[in-house]
């Protein structure tokens, strides 16, 4: 892979971390930094910091960090090349022209290497491409045109959707393919392509209209088809799950629905495609959908780091309220409001798709939204509606049950302020005492499950727990002197240069135990021979291993903590390591020393440092 030196710092340069960061964590301003909810742990309470001065983030409990490039990396799973295309084309950087192409020539022709997750993105943009083709084409689109304007989506709606069509036919992607020389392996993994039982390969979605599914980033990850003719099966069909697509994680909408879920604090979930189309038509443009699959722990995951509410909307029918009950298990234990909205009691539409094309759509729409109930609310109304004429030992089974269904869902798990709150909640809508509803609880709190990301290799889990491994060291008490002196040179690059040679090993890669730590001071002296500040910008721009950079910043962060970001502290604290440093060095020559020197030496070294030659030296304010 090729990248031109240049390319990176102006990208660096240009790219807003706070902006990158901010379009899928809704961040907080704490001082001259942001916090949010990292979004590479299970995290409930904000620990991740965003440093605009320095362009970086960094979490304090599960230490993720880096720059801007590696948020951009880790977060959406691309390489360095996707990623510092994609801060380039959202920060108008033009980058320098490759030497050679690297992203597209593994897509075509057949090669034995696996395709990479880069390979995959252009085959769907292609893909995407080709069907917008055939919706502007003259014969082949008409059809699809024709629902397009029966369903009154309009022109603007169907580019920002990338909305397409694919052709009456078997083979029009394969010919495409064949004609641009893609790689059909990887449209085979994409599932937009399928093998014939009698040899070759057919297209896998024919005669649709086609919704190409964007993550948040705006990739197109995979696609959805809708019938054009009526006696075509099934309605709808989805794209299966691939190493770009996992249903379970996705919203589609995300990408143009993330920026208004933040300003409004609220995200509407709906039913299909074109309910989010019609939603984002009628002024709606905060509403989301789940593809071919129920509500999960990982929607809510997404959704909790963007809003404080979630209003899902559901037919009033008995599929819509078990869609409801499924909710309750997905949302209960999450720190998110969620309500519940249905049609009925406003319109005789049946969806958000209906209504809005009506002329007073929206403002009825608005009605419903602002009418929508509470989760715990509509469970008890149905509960009361179930067990209306009931005697009282009926009801109050039925409240038990229902209140031990909600421990089950977490109730135990769920920080103290937020149970106390649904304590009262359901104490007010039984009728129950709360210290009995207490009482129902289960005692102690059972550890979050922590699940493992499938999508990383045995390598990255193993430089995953060696950055773990590193972080929670640094946050020990006593962190050793080549350490220290590390970080400050981290935090103020020119105090390398104030290094003296013959005390210089003291932050060589042989001084650190730690494996990560051998590669970053290996880093950091690499920098300076090149002529350049080995500062923690000097690091993240020279390193490529993102956990290099993650330690680099952990432990940048932790000095400047605790030298209050203070030039002058930190100084008189290097100036302190330093010495404390010369002064191990000659001792460990002692056998060379006069009986009278070795004295001195101890003298001069207890009058500055103390008895206890442990004890590193803390950060002077003076």
């Amino acid at each position: 892979m090729w990248v031109e030196n240049g390319d990176k710092d102006r990208v660096r340069d240009a790219a807003d971390i706070v902006r990158v960061v901010g379009e899928v964590v809704a961040l907080k301003p704490k001082g001259r930094e942001y916090v949010g909810l990292c979004p590479f742990h299970d995290d409930h309470k904000p620990s991740m910091g965003v440093v605009p001065s320095k362009g970086i983030f960094h979490c304090f409990v599960c230490g993720s960090g880096g720059d801007v490039f590696s948020f951009v990396q880790k977060f959406h799973k691309m390489d360095f090349r996707e990623a510092l295309e994609f801060l380039a084309e959202k920060f108008g950087v033009v980058l320098t022209p490759r030497k050679w192409a690297d992203g597209n020539t593994a897509i075509q022709g057949e090669d034995d290497d696996r395709l990479s997750r880069g390979d995959l993105v252009a085959l769907n943009t292609g893909a995407a491409h080709f069907f917008r083709t055939v919706l502007s084409h003259p014969e082949h689109g008409k059809a699809a045109r024709d629902v397009i304007e029966r369903r009154g989506i309009s022109r603007e709606m169907v580019e920002q959707f990338l909305i397409g069509a694919s052709p009456d036919r078997w083979d029009g992607l394969v010919l495409k393919a064949r004609h641009e020389g893609w790689n059909e392996r990887g449209l085979l993994e994409l599932g937009l392509l399928k093998n014939r039982d009698s040899g070759g390969t057919y297209d896998a979605l024919r005669n649709r209209l086609i919704f190409p599914i964007q993550d948040q980033t705006g990739r197109v990850i995979a696609f959805g088809g809708r019938k054009i003719n009526e006696e075509d099966e099934p309605k709808y069909l989805n794209s299966p799950e691939t190493r770009l697509f996992d249903k379970s994680k996705t919203l589609y909408g995300l990408n143009h629905a993330s920026r208004t879920i933040q300003l409004e604090k609220t995200a509407i979930i709906t039913e299909g495609y074109t309910d989010v189309i019609a939603c984002h038509q009628g002024g709606f443009t905060n509403a989301v959908a789940t593809l071919g699959t129920a509500l999960t722990r990982e929607h809510a995951t997404v959704l909790r780091r963007l809003c404080d509410t979630i209003v899902l909307l559901f037919d009033g029918d008995e599929a819509g309220q078990r869609a409801a009950d499924r909710a309750v298990e997905v949302f209960f234990a999450e720190s998110i409001d969620v309500k519940i909205c249905t049609l009925k009691a406003y319109t005789d539409a049946k969806d958000p798709d209906e209504l809005l094309k009506r002329e007073d759509g929206a403002e009825v729409f608005r009605k419903a939204l602002a009418g929508a109930t509470d989760l715990l609310d509509y469970r008890f109304a149905r509960l009361r509606a179930r067990l209306a004429g009931s005697g009282l030992s009926a009801l109050a089974k039925g409240i038990d049950e229902e209140v031990a269904r909600y421990a089950d869902l977490g109730l135990r798990d769920v920080p103290p302020v937020r149970q106390a709150l649904i304590v009262r909640r359901l104490a007010q809508l039984t009728g129950v005492d709360e210290s009995a509803i207490r009482r129902s609880i289960p005692a102690g709190r059972s550890a979050r499950v922590v699940t493992r990301d499938e999508s990383l290799t045995e390598t990255q889990l193993d430089r995953a727990a060696a950055v773990k491994t590193a972080l929670d060291t640094m946050k020990q008490a006593g962190l050793s002197l080549s350490w220290h002196l590390l970080g400050c040179i981290l935090c103020d690059g020119i105090l390398w240069l104030a290094l003296k040679e013959d005390v210089r090993d003291l932050v060589a890669p042989s001084a650190y135990p730690h494996p990560l730590l051998r590669e970053l001071a290996q880093v950091v002296a690499d920098v300076a021979l090149h002529g350049e500040t080995p500062d923690l910008q000097g690091v993240l721009a020279s390193a490529e291993d993102e956990s290099i950079k993650a330690v680099a910043v952990g432990l940048h962060e932790r000095v400047s903590k605790e030298t209050g970001g203070d030039a002058k502290v930190l100084h008189a604290h290097w100036r302190e390591c330093v010495k404390r440093g010369e002064m191990g060095m000659v001792g460990k020559s002692g056998g060379e020393m006069t009986l009278a020197e070795r004295i001195e030496l101890k003298r001069k070294q207890h009058a500055t440092h103390g008895g206890d030659m442990t004890v590193l030296p803390k950060p002077s304010r003076g």
